[in-house]
């Protein structure tokens, strides 16, 4: 099992659940911090000391307060991490539950494991550090789902600027005025409708309302 793991949470009660679930796999060597800034501060002790930590638990999105940080989120933190330990493996544990942006952590930030705070995250959190410890990543079956339904359809960088336009209250009528001022094409009415039409059959909306919404809840838009 991990021997020295960072825990990154500035919501004191979720900082001590972790904690405590880490004690019930009896793992009794863990630091945990408040602010980003810390947790890198602590990354940086600890190679310093030849003593460097196996795992990062780290929150996603961090509050501000009264004290001025130089890393604001959980991104952040773990791109300035993975400068100093390339090979850390890290769980992110947050309330996060858009797909799209779940993917991304997996994609771009390369993360281990992903763990949403519901219920039973307790024993989610336990089954990730399992899995990751064993070399596996982690990612609970709902979640999955998700995930799977969002690669499923490849959005394109067009699909994208008609449903943001949509959700900003451009009315379908009105897309290919804009479309057209700004040099992008297809930008007949008959050819947005069709490109929207298909975008809700593949994803099984049967409105533009209900595009736009499932669109945000992907963290698509």
């Amino acid at each position: 099992m991990f021997k020295k793991i960072l825990i990154a949470e500035d919501h004191e009660s979720m900082n001590l659940s972790v904690q405590k679930t880490l004690e019930e796999l009896k793992i009794t060597n863990f630091d945990y911090v408040y602010y980003c800034d810390d947790a890198l501060a602590k990354t940086q002790k600890s190679i310093r000391e030849k003593n460097v930590y196996d795992l990062l638990i780290t929150d996603l999105y961090y509050e501000e307060d009264h004290r001025e940080q130089n890393i604001k989120d959980g991104r952040d933190l773990i791109q300035n991490i993975r400068k100093e330990l390339p090979h850390l493996k890290i769980i992110v544990f947050s309330a996060e539950h858009k797909s799209g942006i779940i993917d991304s952590l997996f994609s771009e930030y390369k993360i281990n494991g992903y763990v949403r705070k519901a219920r039973n995250d307790s024993k989610e959190l336990k089954k990730a550090i399992s899995s990751v410890f064993a070399g596996e990543n982690y990612l609970s079956l709902d979640l999955k789902q998700e995930v799977k339904k969002l690669n499923s359809y490849d959005f394109s960088d067009y699909d994208i600027t008609l449903v943001s336009l949509l959700s900003q209250g451009v009315l379908q009528k009105n897309i290919p005025v804009f479309l057209q001022n700004n040099n992008i094409k297809p930008n007949s009415l008959s050819s947005i409708e069709k490109k929207l039409n298909i975008l809700k059959e593949e994803l099984q909306v049967t409105s533009n309302e209900q595009l736009v919404a499932f669109c945000k809840d992907l963290g698509v838009i």
